[in-house]
Order: structure tokens, then C-alpha cells, then sequence
């Protein structure tokens, strides 16, 4: 899933100002390193996502060279992303 930065700070102020409003958080930083911190973490990843596609793309491209013919990547695709994610810890 690609989002715009303007997007992904949004998201992040909300879930900021929603925890904030329920009182379920605490700054021990400033609100605006913490959101910059968050804000970070979100683009790294979306940035494991990618590498994990172009990871699933490259595997593929070996799977068609071994086996071809024999080979429909539009469903290949999901399930070794979902199994490649699962083995790196990445959720999707």
C-alpha cells in the first residue's frame, strides 16, 4: 500500500491525538520528536513492504526461469509474499 507523506502524518497526528485524548499516553519527549519518531517508523515500514515485493518479484523470476510454462504469477504472488513476510516478521 503506497500513502502520500501528507497522509501518513495525518495518520499519525490522529492516532497521537486520539491516545492523547483517552489519556493512554504519556510524552517523555516533546510531542513533535515523538510524532517525527513516529512518523519515521511508519515510512521504514512501508519501506520492508517494498523490499519484501521486490524480494517476492525476484524470486518469482527465478521460480518462471526453472520452471516455465508452468507458472501463474498473479497467484504465486500473494502466497509467497505472505509466506516470506510471515518468515521475516513483517505484517501486512
Amino acid at each position: 500500500m503506497k500513502l502520500h507523506p501528507t497522509q501518513i502524518d495525518r495518520l499519525v497526528h490522529n492516532v497521537i491525538d486520539k491516545l492523547k485524548e483517552r489519556e493512554l499516553i504519556e510524552f517523555k519527549k516533546s510531542e513533535k520528536e515523538v510524532i517525527a519518531r513516529a512518523i519515521e517508523l511508519v515510512n521504514l515500514d512501508f519501506k520492508r513492504e517494498d523490499d519484501l515485493v521486490q524480494e517476492v518479484h525476484r524470486m518469482m523470476d527465478e521460480l518462471e526461469i526453472q520452471n516455465p510454462g508452468g507458472f501463474d504469477r498473479r497467484k504465486m504472488f500473494p502466497m509467497l509474499k505472505q509466506k516470506l513476510a510471515k518468515q521475516k516478521g513483517i505484517v501486512l
